[in-house]
């Protein structure tokens, strides 16, 4: 698919942003991320200039998401889409009988102790398998995972995304997160954009090109998404083109 640089901005948007790879560049380890003063200044800004209507949407947990953006607590989905907290606060948690994830937790364990590079992460309701450290063992990390998840049933499914396999939960990804967020306050009526950069945004993608919102693509990668910037450098400088834009001070000197 060709994708166009940015569109126009709008003053009736609403912001739906994956976090790894889109507001942070990635780290060896997921733990190992930092999110700098500016950048906190930066979704200060840009949650007022658009109303209220800014969500993250990622992989992490809601937790891990609030502790890397802490005092920020903005609306979130986690675990890609497995839970979510809605603008009012609300939690609403997708979450299946969870008893044989210890099982599955501890065979990962020997697999990681098994191969040095493999890296694990147990975000409570889904288990990741990160291969950054260890690009050649792609193939033993997806076929490895690929079991677990066989042996855990239809409540839950295999997810792939940057050096990364995971387990999570059936029936809930980051497009349904966007549509569940966009059928309320302050996101309803607005147009929808989704700024993403992994195989997992794929499902938000395609929400949004079909509300007729604008589904931004970070990096390289085959993607249904139809606009494209470069790194996670050029989302915050973009993203601080739109916060001065329409920030409510500039909102009254226009009126």
């Amino acid at each position: 698919m060709t994708m166009r640089r940015m569109p126009p901005f709008g003053a009736d948007w609403a912001f739906f942003l994956d976090v790894d790879g889109t507001l942070l560049e990635y780290a060896a380890h997921p733990q190992e991320v930092r999110v700098g003063t500016d950048l906190i200044e930066l979704l200060r800004r840009l949650h007022a200039a658009a109303g209220g209507a800014v969500a993250l949407v990622s992989g992490r947990s809601v937790e891990d998401i609030d502790k890397l953006f802490a005092p920020l607590a903005f609306p979130a989905a986690g675990q890609h889409g497995t839970e979510r907290r809605a603008a009012d606060g609300s939690i609403r948690r997708h979450a299946p009988p969870l008893e044989d994830l210890g099982r599955a937790a501890a065979q990962i364990v020997r697999l990681t102790a098994a191969h040095s590079g493999l890296v694990f992460e147990n975000k409570g309701m889904a288990l990741a398998l990160h291969y950054r450290l260890a690009p050649g063992l792609r193939r033993l990390a997806e076929r490895e995972m690929r079991a677990i998840a066989a042996g855990l049933g239809d409540a839950f499914e295999l997810q792939t995304g940057k050096f990364v396999v995971e387990v999570k939960p059936s029936g809930k990804d980051k497009g349904s997160a966007i549509a569940e967020f966009a059928a309320e306050a302050p996101f309803a009526g607005r147009r929808p954009v989704f700024i993403g950069d992994d195989l997992t945004d794929e499902p938000g993608f395609d929400v949004v090109n079909r509300a007729g919102g604008y589904a931004v693509k970070v990096g390289p990668g085959i993607t249904r998404a139809h606009w494209h910037l470069f790194d996670a450098a050029a989302v915050r400088r973009w993203l601080g083109s739109y916060a001065a834009e329409f920030a409510p001070h500039a909102a009254k000197s226009r009126a």
